[in-house]
């Protein structure tokens, strides 16, 4: 029987674009002509929800609840009229279908309001200087929550919008509560998946269901699902994997699990699904093979790799595929007034990935002894672009969020040529390192080829702290790369940690001074606040007593393993600076309170910080450095000038001059120089255009330069030469 896969993210993950694992593995699929239909879940479950009929049915399912509700869920229920009658038109608007309803939105007496409006104060202040539009995702994203908060009270109490359940996948080193969960009735939001992936079950008829775990919150969903379809569909087989099984369930032995899977496989998910989908086994008695995959034999779990093929490159894996998936259905939304959390949250992205793995792969907090992280593959920039140029076809969608750990610079340099080569109009971002490679030029290349923005682990603020992480930068050297990139016009954001071992409360108000001036600069202009986790295959977490830490359990659980419980011998409490850390960032983010004290951002007593208060600004004010090396890669992405002939005289004297007019799309500028080296420069724009496609190295440049002339120093720091630099002269 021709197998026929059924691939799902089950609920939730984001609401404004699919979460790419299944597209990843259909692409696979299609070169190996396995046929295969997915499907996100979150987005089909919430659309049920959020609909007339939806409201109609959750407002009648809460009201057979005789619990005591709050002031909020009773003013909701009042107003049940008021949502059926916006709720459509609301979610239409966040698909972009509707966007007259901006306008009537922005009147704030449309939306009925509850508690998640108490904050709208400072709305004015925030959305001033952004567009209606903008203001009005930001109002219906409050309603959708107060509809949100209503569902938790009154009908689930696991509901949200990117996560379900998460606190029953959260280091659930034991499988028994979330097995005592399962044991349970299906609860409202089960009873609307269940409808959804049991007409989908009828329609496609799998052979196999394939379920991808990408967080803790997909993982109670995931089961339930697996459930239904073990009870109701015995004969297909079902297989979990995903980011979730990857770092969590590595040392799996508890046999109920299989109750729900027959299989959970690891890491790379092509090879495994081809050999679990493939007919080699069983009746002809060839045995069968396996890929990092857990199975049930004799009732006790095995781990099988016993498969001699290797995993496919990257170039074999094909294009990821977003058919099945419902593009114009995903949900717009500006949860919070942070500019990267709102880019993340805001418009269909297409995922790719620049590199398997990350290059640098040295961070101590990082779970770097996983194959994700461990196995470095970059993919070459012209097929990364026959990829993107595939999607857009497929999609209609022009925008591409790289989901790499940290893109290699040298390969988004290669990759912004390729697209400016090809002309191009994408948008794209990624993730990077804030290392030196990212020099003013290069990030104006980027900004030219659609780069619109980075975000970067500055993480603790601390020179030895840094060192600890083995991130291999310095505060100072994130200034100038933050720098670069601001004054190339990309907005950068910087993951930022507190509580690493070792980290003293001195380091953390250094920290926070350092995070303060980057902000007061202008060079940071969105950042977030993330608390170290200790996680069992980080160097952190496979050596603690390398970082002073002791962890509180030796033991594995038989389920899941990943996060691990430790004492810092500092003894700080870190939990306390939570606040005080996320409120001023808060406001550092929208350009203000930087006269404040740090002390006045906590309640407690902290030490005065022992950073100069001109650290960052005396970083930025280092002289470049002049020196290119030769093998530094020279591009032009202008176009070609207009050239007039005009003679000069001076004292008697009289010689030919050359100027050279070019047109950038905001305006036009001329340089002159003589007939000869004028002649040499038009010649030069021409062979180092962006769209060529051999890039000239610095030497061969000054080669050529000097087979004619004398001095090429003398024309390079020229007047002609420094406005062509100016105006996309760049050195890569």
């Amino acid at each position: 029987m021709k197998p026929k896969l059924f691939l799902i993210t089950p609920p939730f993950t984001q609401l404004n674009t699919p979460y790419p694992a299944t597209a990843y593995i259909k692409g696979f699929l299609n070169t190996k002509n396995i046929e295969s239909v997915q499907a996100d879940l979150g987005i089909e479950v919430i659309l049920k929800l959020f609909s007339k009929e939806g409201l109609k049915q959750l407002f009648a399912f809460s009201t057979s609840n005789t619990q005591q509700l709050s002031p909020n869920a009773q003013r909701i229920r009042a107003l049940q009229d008021e949502y059926l009658k916006t709720i459509e038109p609301v979610i239409a608007f966040l698909q972009g279908k509707n966007p007259t309803l901006a306008l009537q939105i922005c009147q704030e007496d449309f939306l009925p309001e509850a508690s998640r409006f108490a904050q709208l104060e400072d709305l004015d202040w925030a959305f001033g200087t952004m567009g209606t539009q903008d203001k009005a995702k930001h109002l219906a994203t409050l309603y959708l929550e107060d509809i949100s908060d209503f569902i938790v009270e009154c009908v689930d109490e696991n509901f949200g919008f990117s996560r379900y359940a998460e606190r029953l996948g959260r280091s659930a080193n034991s499988f028994d509560e979330l097995y005592t969960t399962l044991q349970q009735d299906p609860t409202y939001i089960d009873g609307v998946l269940l409808s959804i992936l049991k007409q989908k079950i009828e329609t496609i008829q799998p052979t196999m269901f394939l379920i991808s775990v990408p967080f803790p919150g997909n993982l109670y969903s995931a089961f339930r699902s697996a459930q239904w379809v073990k009870k109701n569909y015995p004969t297909i087989k079902i297989a979990m994997g995903g980011g979730f099984a990857n770092t969590e369930l590595r040392s799996l032995s508890d046999a109920r699990v299989f109750e729900f899977f027959d299989y959970i496989t690891l890491d790379d998910g092509e090879m495994p699904i081809e050999l679990l989908a493939s007919p080699n086994f069983s009746e002809d008695g060839i045995t069968r093979t396996y890929k990092r995959t857990f199975l049930l034999e004799n009732g006790k779990v095995v781990y099988k790799n016993n498969s001699t093929k290797s995993d496919y490159k990257q170039s074999q894996v094909g294009t990821p595929d977003y058919s099945d998936l419902l593009l114009d259905k995903y949900i717009s939304v500006i949860e919070i007034i942070n500019p990267m959390h709102r880019m993340w949250s805001d418009g269909r992205w297409n995922k790719l990935t620049m590199a398997h793995g990350c290059y640098w792969g040295k961070c101590t907090f990082c779970d770097i002894s996983l194959d994700y992280i461990k196995v470095y593959e970059p993919v070459a920039a012209n097929l990364l672009c026959d990829r993107m140029e595939e999607m857009i076809a497929q999609t209609g969608e022009n925008g591409f969020h790289f989901v790499d750990e940290a893109a290699p610079p040298a390969l988004m340099r290669a990759l912004a040529l390729e697209i400016l080569r090809r002309n191009l109009a994408v948008t794209w971002w990624t993730n990077i390192r804030f290392e030196k490679s990212f020099t003013k030029d290069l990030c104006l290349l980027l900004k030219a080829s659609g780069c619109i923005a980075v975000s970067g682990g500055l993480e603790v603020a601390s020179d030895r702290l840094l060192k600890l992480i083995d991130k291999g930068v310095t505060v100072e050297q994130v200034a100038k790369v933050t720098r670069n990139f601001t004054e190339a016009g990309l907005m950068v954001h910087a993951y930022l940690m507190y509580g690493y071992p070792t980290q003293t409360i001195q380091e953390t108000v250094d920290s926070l001074e350092m995070v303060r001036q980057l902000f007061e600069a202008g060079i940071l202009q969105s950042g977030f606040w993330h608390q170290f986790a200790m996680t069992a295959h980080s160097p952190v977490g496979l050596y603690p007593e390398k970082f002073g830490v002791v962890k509180q359990t030796e033991s594995i659980g038989t389920f899941a393993n990943n996060d691990i419980n430790y004492t810092d011998i500092t003894g700080i409490d870190h939990d306390k600076f939570s606040f005080g850390l996320k409120k001023s960032l808060f406001n550092f983010m929208h350009g203000i309170c930087f006269d404040y004290e740090l002390q006045d951002w906590f309640d407690f007593k902290i030490p005065k910080t022992k950073i100069e208060t001109d650290f960052i600004f005396d970083a930025l004010q280092e002289e470049a450095d002049f020196n290119i090396k030769p093998t530094a890669k020279v591009v032009w992405l202008g176009g070609k000038p207009s050239v007039e002939h005009f003679i000069k005289s001076k004292k008697g004297n009289s010689w030919e001059i050359m100027a050279l007019t070019f047109h950038d799309k905001k305006e036009s500028f001329t340089i002159q120089t003589n007939k000869k080296e004028g002649e040499w420069l038009v010649e030069l724009v021409r062979k180092i255009a962006v769209s060529n496609t051999k890039v000239y190295s610095f030497q061969e440049i000054k080669s050529d330069f000097e087979t004619h002339f004398e001095d090429f120093e003398l024309l390079w720091y020229s007047k002609p030469i420094n406005t062509l630099r100016e105006f996309g002269l760049l050195v890569l």
